[in-house]
């Protein structure tokens, strides 16, 4: 499928300009996307994939937060839980209702950014699916890598968000409360066990930088490790600078954690990209 980037770019500076821009969540949103469209580009090159797939990569980045905007319209909240499903809400506007669902023809406004239609279930399904906890099971293995590749890019991003917008408006919190919280005893447990924080574990605000931090257990490709920690975020994050002495323990607690994890990440990739290149050579 050939994608004119300049008729994307165009067509998402068209729809973005239905919404306040001068809203500091509105452009939070709409820097997040480009970024994440870029470090989609970035991950499917360090695959190996062609220059085509590489766009494609690149307009699951542009499309997948398109939900947000009319989200915040409707709720003024990015909190899926008190509101609507962002993704899902995403899918309702590029493919219509019906599209959405996977049951033909669209109402929305897929069109207006690919003319082509080849690659629509696959854009359905990144889009549909970069939010949810783990992806479903029994995908095709080009799909799967696409959705893989979309989510880690959102995750590598959302690190960045976090360091340079206020956490206050992020997590929805007063200052106060947010210098002076504590890490649940249950994301401290789930931090340990190497996966993603799940939202029902959540309580306090700075178990939300616990949870982000978490992101990266999830991390599938090299290059995406490889950015996270060239870029340093997580490292800020994790060093908020709290009131709460507790907090202070637990945050560094946390952070040795994730160094530990990181380095052994770094050590096992290298190890697995050696037993590539012998298993290649030897065919």
């Amino acid at each position: 499928m050939r994608i004119d980037t300049e008729n994307v770019l165009r067509q998402f500076r068209r729809y973005t300009d239905g919404y306040d821009a001068s809203d500091g969540k509105t452009a939070l949103k709409i820097g997040h996307t480009y970024r994440v469209a870029g470090l989609c580009r970035l991950i499917a090159r360090s695959e190996g994939m062609d220059a085509q797939e590489q766009e494609l990569a690149w307009l699951l980045g542009m499309l997948h937060d398109i939900g947000r905007f009319e989200q915040l319209r409707r709720y003024n909240t990015f909190n899926d839980a008190e509101s609507v499903d962002h993704a899902a809400l995403g899918l309702e506007i590029l493919f219509g209702a019906e599209g959405a669902a996977g049951d033909g023809g669209s109402d929305g406004v897929i069109r207006r950014y690919v003319e082509d239609d080849s690659e629509d279930a696959l854009i359905r399904t990144a889009v549909g699916m970069h939010n949810v906890y783990r992806v479903a099971e029994g995908l095709a293995p080009r799909t799967e890598k696409f959705c893989h590749i979309l989510r880690d890019a959102d995750k590598v991003d959302i690190l960045r968000v976090n360091i340079e917008t206020p956490l206050e408006e992020i997590y929805n919190t007063t200052t106060q409360e947010l210098y002076h919280a504590e890490v649940t005893e249950a994301v401290m447990e789930s931090f340990y066990e190497h996966h993603a924080t799940l939202r029902s574990l959540k309580r306090t605000p700075v178990d939300h930088i616990a949870g982000h931090v978490s992101l990266i257990y999830e991390l599938v490709f090299p290059e995406s490790v490889r950015l996270v920690k060239a870029q340093g975020y997580w490292e800020k994050l994790i060093g908020f600078p709290s009131r709460n002495p507790k907090t202070v323990r637990q945050l560094a607690k946390l952070h040795k954690e994730m160094e530990t994890f990181l380095a052994g990440k770094a050590v096992r990739d290298s190890r697995a990209d050696r037993a590539c290149k012998e298993e290649n050579s030897a065919l």
